[in-house]
């Protein structure tokens, strides 16, 4: 699974760890974040990210 980079604010969401504050499991690939998932860092929504 890809990590990918807040584009605004540089957060690096990585599949391996999950979001667990907002109640995403470990190995939940970005693709399969909910569309009401925003950045924990800066909060701007998925469409901000890039995959690295």
């Amino acid at each position: 699974m890809k990590k990918y980079r807040c584009m605004v604010c540089g957060y690096i969401y990585d599949p391996a760890k999950g979001d667990p504050d907002k109640g995403i499991k470990p190995g939940t690939a970005f693709e399969k974040l909910p569309d009401t998932w925003v950045c924990p860092e800066c909060g701007v929504s998925k469409d901000n990210f890039e995959p690295i």
